[in-house]
């Protein structure tokens, strides 16, 4: 998203070597505009285009600052590597600065060598953790100014065992000789050994005044739980409904407006008696705004709802927007997006969505954005308030869910009629001979042996759309929550000239359910594999088949939709996971004699399964420490959502953002938990940022090979995996522009700069059956392609963003990927159902496929965890920390994934067992009741593994 900003043309900031070197400023701020046109500058301050600030006096007991106003000379205060003095009527007016007489006495600290050289103070007996304070200061420059220059406020933290930190409080800009008002919030989540508040930044030479400092107490979370009585359903917006005009409202860089009625009255409240206007906007973020900066803590659930609709510049449908800003204490500026609805100029609408703050913030905004520049958005109401937590739905109740009937009618054809089937269009639908009369083989997989198929099929003829050909009313057949496989053969007529899509749809309701999907450029028969899974009632469903152009006879053959067995499919897969996934172990025991041995027992017990299972991880997460236990405790690699990416890591040319990367990495080193790097492009157009899609050739290819060189010097050797080139079956950016060698030029490139790296394609629909750009066969070629032109293609990706997987469907996919001999990752998987053991259940599926399947190396979820996942209904823990059902499933499909054992040590001092690859511990215990832990590896492989354990000392 793009903010309109003003530079500040103050001098670089350098920092001696007692100042952070990785403290970062930024030369540029957002405007924006409130309701009485005044323009506010910075992120934490208001700017006064006149000399008239008034400076806060007095005494003030509930201020953290000492001698906030110099009444007391510098006392409590200290100049950094500076001086300092008072001005005072009395003292004389030194040249070049203000009249104390007008404005009352200030310091100047002078004789500034380096922009963070300025005057402080330690605050740290008078501050508390977790709390939020609001500082308020008065400050002017003078000297040599040219144009604006910054006045910073910053914390340092100090701690003997670690080095000093720097918290960013707030900055404003300001023109020589004349005050203004610095403002900022700050929050210490913990509270170090010494905390010095200090305000810099103008540059060298430059004369910093400072007429007044406060910071006070805003909010005191322990105090608010001892004293205060919460109320669940508060409203943390203040004049939700403009009743009082738009006090506490605010344009964001844009104009507001109240009204009672518009367009002579054919616009008024949906409730209350005024609404507002955001007006003028030439930005799409530019909007209507209310600051919540206290009032929303961190992890906790909120849900906000706007009614808003649209007026003006003759846009009659525009995507309406609620977004969150925070800023957190170190400066970070995070966009939540809260909800959008498609809001139209003809009546209000409900835009709704909920949130949830992981860290500690500074500030909090909330807004409303998005149509058109010109367009005005309208807004009646906004109630914020905390998230009535929703019981989850039990299981469905399946009364006879008959698996592996076809609950079509008439699918053989057998009484030589079309009866039970009816054209959809003017088509016309015959029946002939000829037909497979086998089942197809994704059909034999679930349904064992079969009788054969009548031979018969329907051939529709005069379709002059795509749509049209044979549908079947299903509406009285169809059972909530089950899971259907679709199956059938198709061929299509003479006289094609081009690939022709072939596709099993469902009408259920007004939506369109894909069912599975062909390319056919051939005379022959083809399978169509798919699935589905209807989870409300629908008033209406039908199947039909569809797709080739108009003109295109179609032929179809024992079409079949069946519901299928999971708890059968795992059960193969439990028995086909033994014999890839397990070892026979025998535990030789030495050091101590025999005889002692005999008969000892032995408890076995492993701690950890050799097979990968990750989880996607967001910057803003890992500051959640309930997200950060639950993601260490469960998961042993990690992938990063998006902070790797190239848009993230250089959204502007030039520059580079790896500070949230740096901390996701570290935050998994320091674990042992290993990473995958995504991605370092990103083929589809959509994805790519706008400076990049505006470059020539030239400049293009310089950009590419600087960003290979970027990222992989800086992480070498740190990401065991790369997604070098993402999605390249569904999009071409990068080969378009820079020809076709440019694809096998960036995996030469990245494994030269990182050899250790395995390089991955990675792309979606490869195990569903429902994209044919996307399907086995073109990804196998598409691999095959990429290696025979030199590329180093050392894994296959499959995102696995799946609705109601079916283990044949997947395994298909699997088996064929695996002649390639690669080793195949599922790196975004995630499955979605409105009822959370029906989630749970396609999640089981889906890890006991990947585990039961000898060319799959590893899982990665796209996440887990509510509100920062991609898809609705897809989460395993809800977002205030509870792991809900589907949740539950993962772990115990991991405790399953563990081996136990469990008797006593032979006449030969030796143990056997079978036990899953991974990490073990054995307890030895004598007849003596004497104990020693220890503890072994069971390494992949075919064979026995004889391990011996040394018990030297028992």
């Amino acid at each position: 998203m793009k903010r309109f900003t003003v530079c500040c043309f103050s001098n670089p900031i350098h920092k001696n070597k007692n100042h952070n070197p990785d403290k970062k400023l930024r030369n540029s701020m957002e405007i924006s505009r409130n309701d009485n046109g005044e323009v506010r500058v910075a992120r934490h301050a208001k700017q006064n285009n006149n000399n008239n600030v008034t400076p806060v006096i007095g005494s003030d007991r509930t201020n953290v600052i000492v001698n906030h106003d110099f009444s007391l000379g510098t006392h409590s205060w200290h100049p950094n590597c500076c001086e300092a003095s008072i001005v005072t009527a009395d003292s004389g007016i030194p040249h070049g600065v203000l009249d104390p007489s007008k404005y009352g006495s200030y310091v100047v600290v002078n004789n500034r060598k380096e922009t963070w050289q300025g005057l402080e103070q330690d605050i740290t007996s008078r501050v508390k953790p977790c709390s939020l304070y609001k500082v308020t200061a008065t400050v002017a420059v003078s000297g040599p100014v040219q144009g604006l220059e910054e006045v910073m406020a910053t914390l340092k933290l100090e701690n003997q065992q670690s080095p000093t930190n720097y918290q960013f409080i707030a900055k404003t800009c300001v023109f020589k000789e004349k005050w203004v008002r610095l403002e900022g919030m700050f929050s210490l989540p913990s509270l170090p050994e010494r905390v010095v508040f200090y305000l810099e930044g103008p540059s060298p030479g430059i004369d910093l005044l400072i007429q007044s400092v406060t910071i006070h107490l805003e909010s005191d979370p322990e105090l608010e739980r001892r004293e205060a009585v919460t109320v669940e359903d508060e409203n943390l917006v203040v004049n939700p409904n403009f009743e009082d005009g738009l006090n506490n409202w605010s344009g964001r860089s844009c104009k507001i407006v109240c009204h009672d009625s518009m367009a002579d009255g054919k616009i008024v409240p949906q409730s209350g008696k005024a609404f507002a206007a955001a007006t003028e906007r030439t930005q799409s973020w530019n909007g209507i705004q209310q600051e919540i900066t206290g009032k929303v803590e961190r992890k906790r659930v909120y849900e906000a709802t706007a009614v808003v609709r649209i007026y003006g510049n003759n846009v009659t449908s525009a995507t309406v927007q609620a977004t969150l800003w925070v800023q957190n204490p170190n400066q970070r500026d995070q966009y939540i997006g809260i909800a959008n609805v498609q809001a139209t100029d003809k009546e209000w609408i409900q835009c709704k969505g909920k949130f949830l703050l992981n860290g500690s913030a500074s500030r909090v905004v909330i807004y409303i954005e998005g149509p058109p520049p010109g367009t005005d958005i309208l807004l009646n109401s906004l109630t914020v308030k905390h998230a009535e937590k929703i019981p989850p739905s039990p299981r469905p109740a399946i009364e006879n869910p008959a698996f592996g009937v076809n609950i079509l009618t008439n699918s053989q054809l057998t009484d030589g009629t079309t009866n039970g089937w009816f054209p959809l269009g003017n088509c016309t639908l015959s029946v002939a001979e000829g037909s497979p009369r086998i089942l197809p083989p994704l059909a034999r997989d679930s349904l064992g042996p079969h009788e054969p198929l009548s031979g018969r099929y329907m051939l529709v003829t005069n379709r002059t759309q795509t749509w049209m050909g044979p549908a079947q009313m299903i509406t009285d057949k169809l059972k909530l929550f089950l899971t259907y496989q679709i199956s059938v053969w198709v061929k299509l007529g003479s006289g094609i000239n081009s690939p022709q899509n072939v596709n099993v749809a469902l009408g259920i309701d007004s939506q369109w359910v894909n069912g599975g999907q062909v390319e056919i450029n051939d005379d022959k028969w083809h399978e169509i594999g798919g699935s589905f899974r209807v989870e409300k009632q629908p008033s209406k469903a039908l199947v039909y088949i569809q797709g080739p152009s108009s003109g295109v006879d179609l032929m179809v053959a024992g079409l079949q939709i069946f519901p299928v067995d999971r708890l059968a499919r795992i059960k193969h897969l439990r028995r086909q996971s033994d014999k890839i996934r397990r070892s026979d172990v025998i535990l030789k025991f030495s050091g101590v004699d025999a005889s002692k041995l005999s008969g000892a027992t032995v408890k076995i017990r492993q701690t950890r399964n050799s097979f990968p299972v990750g989880t996607c991880i967001s910057r803003s997460s890992i500051d959640n420490e309930d997200f950060v236990d639950f993601f260490l405790k469960n998961f042993n690699w990690a992938v990063f959502g998006n902070e790797l990416k190239w848009y993230w890591t250089e959204p502007e040319q030039g520059k580079l953002n790896y500070q949230d990367a740096d901390d996701m990495l570290n935050l998994c080193s320091s674990n042992n938990i290993e990473t995958r790097g995504h991605c370092i492009f990103w083929e589809v157009q959509a994805t790519v940022q706008q400076w990049i899609q505006n470059m020539n050739q030239n400049d293009l290819n310089t950009a590419v090979q600087n960003r290979l060189t970027g990222l992989l010097n800086r992480y070498k050797g740190k990401f065991k995996h790369y997604d070098v080139n993402n999605e390249m079956l569904h999009g071409s950016f990068y080969q378009d522009k820079l020809g076709k060698d440019i694809r096998v030029n960036m995996f030469k490139t990245a494994h030269q700069l990182d050899p250790s790296a395995t390089l991955f394609v990675n792309d979606y629909h490869i195990e569903d059956g429902c994209d044919p750009k996307s399907c086995p066969e073109k990804y196998i070629e598409h691999i095959l392609d990429l290696q025979e032109k030199g590329a180093p293609v050392g894994g296959i990706g499959i995102q696995g963003h799946i609705d109601s997987p079916v283990g044949p469907i997947v395994c298909s996919a699997l088996d064929r990927l695996g002649i390639l001999g690669l080793p195949i990752w599922f790196t975004e998987l995630d499955v979605s159902s409105i009822n959370e053991h029906i989630r749970g259940d396609d999640l089981e599926v889906m890890m006991w496929e990947a585990f039961g399947h000898p060319a799959v190396e590893g899982i990665m979820l796209w996440g887990f965890w509510e509100l920062f996942m991609s898809r609705d209904n897809s989460h395993l823990v809800n977002a205030e920390g509870d792991v809900n059902e589907a949740g539950k499933r993962l772990l115990a499909v991991k405790k399953d994934w563990l081996s136990h054992a469990n008797g006593h040590i032979d006449q030969n001092g030796a143990f056997a067992f079978r036990g899953y690859h991974g990490n073990y511990a054995v307890e030895v215990i004598t007849s003596s009741s004497q104990k020693v832990l220890k503890t072994f590896v069971v390494e992949k492989g075919d064979s026995a593994q004889v391990i011996t354990v040394d018990l030297q000392g028992l």
